[in-house]
C-alpha cells in the first residue's frame, strides 16, 4: 500500500484536512494491509485487500452504519483498492470473565440491527453465494471434516452430517458479519466496544451468534446460549432442539478452526462437543 499517496488522495477528497501527526502500519493478518492515521483529535484506519473483499466489507459497514459496535465507514476508493473507517478504542484481549454479558452486548449492539436481504441473492459467502443455506453449511462441514477426521471416530461425523442434512431452515436470509468471533472483538474497560473485520455471509442470524459463542472455549453451556438467544429480536420463535443442533454444527466448524489455528484449545472444545452431543441425545 502506498500510504503517502493515499494520504494525499484523502486530503484531496476532504476526508482529512491535513497530513496526519503520525501513521503506522498495523498487524492486519496474512492478507489485509492496514495503517493507522493519527490526526490528533481522532484516528482513522486505512485498509487494503483484494477489491471483492474490500467491496463486501464496505457494503456491510454501510448497511449497518447505525450499529454502535461497528467502525464508521468514511471513504471507499472508487475501484475498491482500500477503505477508510474510524478507529475503535480498545484491544482484542478477551479475558473470559462473562461470556453471557458479552453476547448480550453483541446481540443488542450489532445482531439486532441485522436486516433481511432478497432470497435471490443467494446464501453463504456474499462474494460467492450458493443456492441454499444448507449447501453452504454442508460445504463448511466437509472442509472442517478434512481437518478433524483423524481426531474423531466416524460416528461423530455421521451424527453431525445427519443433523445438518435433516434440518429444515425456514429463516429469511440476512446479511451477517461472517467472522463474528472474539478475535474480531474490541474490548475497553471490560466491555465489548467494537466488532471489526467482517467477512460477510448471507444466512441465518443464529450463525453469527453461535459463531461468537463457540469462538472461545469457555462457558460453552446451554444456559449461556439460551441467555444470548433470548435477546435476539430479528429471529422467529425457535425451539431448543433447533438452537442446540445449530450449536453442534457451529462447534464442529470451530473444532476444525481450533486444530488449524489454536490446537492448545482442542481438549476444552472436545469436552464441549461431548457435552452438546449428550444434550441433544437427551432430547430424543
Amino acid at each position: 500500500m502506498e500510504i503517502q499517496k493515499i494520504i494525499k488522495q484523502l486530503i484531496h477528497n476532504h476526508i482529512i484536512n491535513s497530513e496526519p501527526m503520525e501513521y503506522k502500519q498495523l498487524n492486519g493478518g496474512t492478507v489485509s494491509e492496514l495503517y493507522l492515521l493519527n490526526m490528533g483529535d481522532c484516528k482513522y484506519v486505512v485498509k487494503s485487500n483484494a477489491p471483492q473483499i474490500i467491496k463486501s466489507e464496505a457494503s456491510f459497514l454501510y448497511h449497518y452504519r447505525n450499529s454502535p459496535l461497528l467502525p464508521k465507514l468514511l471513504f471507499v476508493e472508487n475501484s475498491y483498492k482500500y477503505i477508510v473507517y474510524s478507529f475503535i478504542v480498545g484491544s482484542t484481549n478477551y479475558d473470559r470473565e462473562n461470556k453471557k454479558e458479552m453476547l448480550k452486548q453483541l446481540v443488542q449492539g450489532l445482531q439486532n440491527h441485522y436486516k433481511s436481504v432478497p432470497k435471490d441473492v443467494g446464501w453463504g459467502w456474499a462474494d460467492q453465494p450458493q443456492d441454499s443455506w444448507q449447501s453452504f453449511l454442508l460445504d463448511e462441514i466437509m472442509a472442517a471434516k478434512d481437518i478433524i477426521h483423524s481426531r474423531f471416530d466416524y460416528h461423530h461425523h455421521d451424527f453431525l452430517l445427519t443433523i445438518a442434512q435433516n434440518m429444515n431452515n425456514e429463516s429469511k436470509p440476512y446479511l451477517l458479519h461472517g467472522d463474528c468471533g472474539v478475535h474480531n472483538f474490541i474490548f475497553n474497560n471490560g466491555q465489548l466496544n467494537g466488532v471489526i473485520d467482517p467477512t460477510p455471509v448471507i444466512g441465518d442470524p443464529l450463525f453469527d451468534l453461535i459463531y461468537a459463542f463457540c469462538s472461545s472455549p469457555d462457558d460453552l453451556t446451554k444456559e449461556t446460549i439460551d441467555s444470548a438467544a433470548s435477546h435476539l429480536t430479528n429471529k422467529h420463535e425457535i425451539s431448543h432442539s433447533f438452537l442446540y443442533k445449530n450449536v453442534l454444527i457451529g462447534l464442529y466448524l470451530r473444532l476444525g478452526a481450533c486444530i488449524k489455528h489454536h490446537p492448545h484449545d482442542f481438549e476444552e472444545y472436545y469436552k464441549a462437543w461431548n457435552y452438546w452431543c449428550n444434550q441433544l441425545q437427551k432430547m430424543h
